[in-house]
Parts: C-alpha cells; sequence; structure tokens
C-alpha cells in the first residue's frame, strides 16, 4: 500500500469514527476491548493479563482455494499462541461478495471479538464495517483492501505496486507483441490493482507490447481450461502470466505439458507446489511471493492487542512484501516444503549461511 493511499485511509477511518455515529461507535470499541462478551477468562499468553477466549472471525472470498492454506494456517498458529480458539473460516467460495456480506453480518450478530475481511468489493462491505465498529468490534482487511471503507488497517500486499514491478520485469523479457494475463476476478479488489500495474508499468517500459487480459474464473478447478483455451486462440503470443495463485499455477502445467518451456515467457503469483515446480523446471521465469502466512497470522495479533489495550495499540498498515522467486532463489521453497508456504511440514527451517542483502531503504525525506 502506498504512503498516500495508507493516509487515506486512515484518514476515512478516523472521519467515520469522529463524525455522525462515530461517538458511539469510539465508545462501543473501548468498551467492548474492555471485556465484554461474557466468555470466561482464559490465562494470559506470557506476560500478558488473562481475556476472555476472544473468538475471531475471516470472511473470505475464496475458502477453499489453497492459496489461503497458509492464511489459515497463520491465523491458527496465532491464535494458539495467545491461547485463544480457532477463528472461523467463512465466507464464499467462488468470489460470490452477497455470500460475503452475509458472513459479515453474521459475524457480527454473534459478536464475535474481530473480523478478518478481504475487502474485495468497494461497496458491498462499507455499511457492515460501520456496524461492527459501532457494535465494539474492530475490523481489520487483509489480502485485498477497498477505498472508501473503514477497517482499523490494511495487512497485505501493495497490489498496484507488485503489478507495476511485475510489469517491469516482464519488459525485461518481453519488447513487443502480444502478451496474455490470466485474472480470476475482473475488478475485484484482490487482483484488478495487479493488472492495472502491469499494463501502466507496459506502457512506459514496453509500449510495444499489447496486455490482452483472461478471465480464468474464481473457481480454482476451471482455471486450467480456460488459460489453455485463450493460449490455443492466440498461440503467438509472446508470454502468458497471470495476477492470482490458480491462474499462474495453471499456467506451470500448460507449459509443461505442452512442453514448450524457454519458447514463451511466463510468470506469476503466489507459491503453489505446481507453480514452485514449473520455477524450477524453467516453466515459469518467475512468481512473487506475497507472504500469505502473515496474512493470516498478523491479523489475531492485531486484533488481540487493540481489544487487549483498550484500542490504545492501533494496528499498522502492513504491507506483507513482494519477493521474485526464480530459478536462483527457488529450491529453499521446495525443500522446506514449509507450512509457511502452504507445505505440510511443521519443522524448524533451517537458516542459510548467508543473507541476501535487501533493497536498500529508501529515504524518508
Amino acid at each position: 500500500m502506498s504512503d498516500a493511499h495508507s493516509a487515506t485511509s486512515r484518514r476515512a477511518a478516523l472521519k467515520f469514527l469522529g463524525a455522525g455515529g462515530g461517538a458511539v461507535a469510539a465508545s462501543a470499541l473501548l468498551t467492548a476491548c474492555n471485556g465484554v462478551q461474557g466468555n470466561s477468562a482464559s490465562g494470559g499468553a506470557g506476560a500478558f493479563p488473562g481475556t476472555p477466549p476472544w473468538q475471531f472471525a475471516f470472511i473470505n472470498h475464496v475458502t477453499t482455494n489453497s492459496f489461503f492454506v497458509p492464511t489459515k494456517t497463520g491465523m491458527t498458529d496465532a491464535a494458539k499462541l495467545l491461547g485463544l480458539p480457532d477463528p472461523q473460516w467463512t465466507g464464499s467460495t467462488e468470489g460470490n461478495v452477497s455470500e460475503m456480506a452475509n458472513a459479515f453480518s453474521t459475524a457480527i450478530n454473534a459478536n464475535v471479538a474481530g473480523i478478518a475481511i478481504a475487502l474485495t468489493d468497494n461497496n458491498a462491505f462499507v455499511e457492515p464495517t460501520k456496524r461492527a465498529l459501532a457494535k465494539g468490534i474492530p475490523v481489520v482487511a487483509y489480502n485485498a483492501t477497498a477505498p472508501g471503507n473503514y477497517p482499523l488497517t490494511y495487512v497485505g500486499q501493495d497490489l498496484y505496486q507488485s503489478g507495476f514491478l511485475m510489469g517491469q520485469r516482464i519488459a525485461r523479457d518481453v519488447t513487443s507483441g502480444t502478451i496474455l494475463v490470466g485474472i480470476s476476478q475482473p475488478g475485484g479488489n484482490n487482483v484488478q490493482p495487479r493488472l492495472d500495474g502491469i499494463t501502466d508499468a507496459l506502457k512506459q517500459a514496453a509500449p510495444g507490447v499489447t496486455v490482452l487480459s483472461i478471465n480464468t474464473g474464481a473457481e480454482q478447478a476451471n482455471e486450467l481450461n480456460a488459460i489453455t483455451a485463450a493460449y490455443d486462440g492466440h498461440a503467438d503470443a509472446k508470454g502468458v502470466y497471470a495476477v492470482d495463485a490458480g491462474s499462474t499455477a495453471s499456467i506451470a502445467q500448460l507449459i509443461s505439458n505442452r512442453g514448450i518451456q524457454g519458447k514463451v515467457h511466463a510468470g506469476g503469483y503466489d507459491t503453489l507446489a505446481d507453480t514452485l515446480k514449473g520455477v524450477q523446471s524453467g516453466a515459469l521465469d518467475f512468481t512473487i511471493d506475497q507472504s500469505a502466512y502473515l496474512q493470516g497470522f498478523l491479523p489475531v495479533l492485531y486484533m488481540y492487542m487493540f481489544r487487549l489495550s483498550g484500542t490504545l495499540v492501533s494496528p499498522p498498515v502492513t504491507d506483507t512484501g513482494l519477493t521474485f522467486v526464480t530459478k536462483d532463489n527457488v529450491a529453499p521453497y521446495i525443500s522446506a516444503n514449509s507450512k509457511f508456504e502452504g507445505g505440510p511440514k511443521a519443522d524448524l527451517v533451517p537458516m542459510p549461511a548467508s543473507i541476501p542483502l535487501p533493497a536498500a531503504t529508501a529515504s524518508t525525506h
């Protein structure tokens, strides 16, 4: 999330809390965060005081999508760390906004202790967010956020910036012709900003490239068919890319099945098993890791601290990052097969002998 967007989000939240019923919402938050809801107190975590067994809820747009396996692991790990029950995981299996809004309302009516939601739509979740805050229920956006809504914070990737950097990366390999870009939910706040970023970057870095977006659908099982049909209809495409996990894994499968590694450039997002194999084999030039685990782990910590402190510890906007995974650095992802990236192993992952230098810190002046 950019500094400007972060500031706008904070101003929007303060505007709601400070005007037109905001005083009621603030009062309710302070009351709720001081321990209402009638749950029996549990032992405090670490040096923290005992709390009720706060039940958090996560509202998701594709609840069965394998991308969110590490997110669910992260929220469960955080809850265990804090001595809380497993958060609820609910929403829609296919990006249905109405189903998500209904799940949101159900969580509010159940007086859950906090709600984390992927704000994939600009309008549908504004009123539920206001209602939750007015009842003293903190709301945190994760994976996707929305302008004009009022979450306390956002935990996830800066989606437009990640798309822009991906577009610059594509321009190193493709300078003219058509590229295909799969997108699971055109217009959705979780993926559309990435496509917009790619398009804007290529206009600057490779204006000879034409971007043809392909609607692959929110149902993961159908994405391979959509990508395959698109490629068969545009066999002269210079590259095949995607802005979501399922479409990226489908591209890796397509290129591997057709044996066309090296004949077409490709890349995308996230660390599903087929995607990592595709990077290792050369079917994909790269994939982008956005730390799905942290998108579950951190919202639980933030909602817990917000309640524990009676709203004094306000959760920070958190960009969960962008790592280009290539043939040069994919090996640890595959060998670890760790729960942090959606694998089954919960073992300690060994540290490397040295840590590569990250990007230099930008000036704050």
